[in-house]
């Protein structure tokens, strides 16, 4: 008997483990291979899981166990750099309202223990494996371990993140094989435009129990999302001048002492600083933020997910679930691909890898945009993000909750093998129940892959939502004063 179609996925984070969920759930044999000693190590802040991927997780019985982890948003606060009170938003309301559930923030250690712990077999997650090379044979893949030891599989599923070491062979594999197919400037496709103070904290009542916290300064800002039990915290550097994530900055703690100096007076509420919040953290880092798309997410019987291909800064809280989107997105494929041949050769892998791709891309070009773009409005970069900023404070919260977002969490993709039961309902159709998920506003955005050009595109959206009156005033009040002293 011929041996059952196998994935060897490497990487056992938010994608890698959401692989394995869905692996399962298709019925495909497979193996998770982590590098690290530990799936779920205490290091960055926060993870925001949005309701159209909490829908798919709740095809996989993980959305009841995070329920009981995560305390869901309850205010969304927007300040200006001295403190004073830009916006009280009850968004969160609106998008449940919406959508049938609430936004989930937990610590990323915390959902990649919950993701673990309900794995209907935790033996397909190998710790402490760091692999050494693929082999394509003419009928599947090799990965030789650093060990020395071989996993054989069929295909191979890079989810290792932005320095993704699958890419880089697949990379190679693609010269050998192809020479020219991955040109040197797709190499160098992710750039570093941000650094980020990131980290955990204690409670802090002035923030309230479980809000959301985000202060415009002029070339920064700073998000703080408020737990009964801890604070997350994050402050995004806009850099001077970006460069090719490939040439790595290891930040050193002193470097992050320092930076948190600059800004350790900037008001966070009435009564906290952010130098108080960190001086009492858990644990606190500097990281780099990278952004950018590659154009080739596969070749021969490797394809990658996530990070491994896509970037986004973290400031809406795309980045994990667009990674589990292209993980559900795939084993759809993959699902649909066996059931004709359970053991398909290159061509037929090759064409599924691209489906999976060309669905995700113009999804992901939102997403990257957008967070692109509010990153910069928060930061309020430049004259335009400063009149972004202005408007979107003045947003009803039913328009942003219908205007920006409703398209987008709509269109979310689910396990199409599986039953969707038992899972709240909001007033709004998924897109897979009858609706397209488009035509609420947002496309503005969807279609620029310039920041600046988003900006003009939002603003028509923000207008509409605002009123002609409101937008005349804006551009009155703000736009011409701005643009007279740039």
């Amino acid at each position: 008997m011929a041996s059952p179609f196998r994935v060897v996925v490497v990487g056992a984070g938010v994608s890698g483990l959401a692989a394995s969920h869905c692996l399962h759930a298709a019925g495909i044999e497979h193996v998770v291979l982590e590098r690290r000693s530990e799936v779920a190590p205490p290091e960055g802040a926060s993870i925001t899981i949005y309701p159209q991927v909490l829908r798919a997780l709740h095809q996989l019985g993980c959305y009841e166990p995070l329920t009981k982890a995560a305390t869901p948003h309850d205010r969304a606060w927007t300040r200006w750099a001295d403190g004073s009170v830009a916006a009280n938003s009850g968004l969160y309301d609106y998008l449940k309202e919406n959508h049938g559930v609430d936004i989930l923030p937990l610590e990323r250690r915390k959902f990649l223990e919950v993701m673990y712990e309900r794995l209907p077999d935790k033996n397909v997650v190998r710790t402490s494996s760091k692999i050494k090379e693929i082999k394509h044979l003419a009928s599947g893949v090799e990965v030789e371990l650093s060990d020395g030891s071989i996993e054989r599989g069929d295909m191979v599923l890079g989810c290792d993140g932005v320095h993704s070491f699958v890419r880089s062979l697949m990379w190679d594999q693609a010269e050998a094989t192809s020479p020219g197919l991955i040109p040197a400037k797709e190499k160098t496709a992710f750039k570093t435009y941000w650094k980020c103070l990131i980290g955990i904290g204690p409670p802090a009542s002035s923030l309230g129990g479980s809000d959301s916290t985000m202060v415009h300064n002029t070339g920064y800002s700073h998000l703080v999302l408020a737990q009964p039990h801890c604070t997350f915290f994050f402050v995004f550097f806009l850099l001077d001048k970006p460069f090719n994530a490939s040439d790595r900055v290891r930040y050193t703690d002193e470097d992050a002492e320092a930076l948190a100096a600059t800004v350790a007076d900037d008001p966070l509420s009435e009564s906290l600083t952010f130098g108080d919040l960190w001086r009492r953290r858990v644990r606190g880092a500097l990281i780099s933020l990278e952004e950018g798309i590659l154009e080739h997410w596969h070749h021969g019987r490797i394809a990658l997910a996530g990070d491994a291909v896509h970037k986004m800064t973290p400031n809406i809280a795309l980045g994990g679930n667009t990674a589990i989107e292209d993980i559900i997105v795939l084993t759809n494929h993959l699902h649909h691909l066996l059931q004709t041949q359970p053991r398909p050769d290159t061509a037929s892998l090759a064409k599924t890898f691209a489906a999976y791709q060309a669905e995700r891309m113009a999804r992901i070009k939102w997403a990257t945009n957008t967070s692109g773009l509010m990153s910069r409005i928060q930061a309020q970069t430049t004259t335009f993000h400063k009149l972004g900023a202005w408007l979107l404070v003045r947003l009803p919260d039913r328009g942003a909750a219908d205007k920006l977002l409703a398209d987008y969490i709509r269109a979310g993709p689910k396990l199409d093998f599986l039953r969707v039961q038992g899972f709240p309902r909001g007033k709004l159709a998924w897109g897979d129940e009858g609706g397209d998920g488009r035509g609420l506003g947002g496309e503005a955005v969807v279609r620029s892959g310039a920041h600046q050009g988003a900006v003009g595109r939002l603003l028509l959206t923000v207008g509409a939502a605002l009123g002609v009156a409101a937008l005349a005033s804006a551009t009155r009040h703000v736009l011409f004063p701005l643009v007279a002293g740039a």
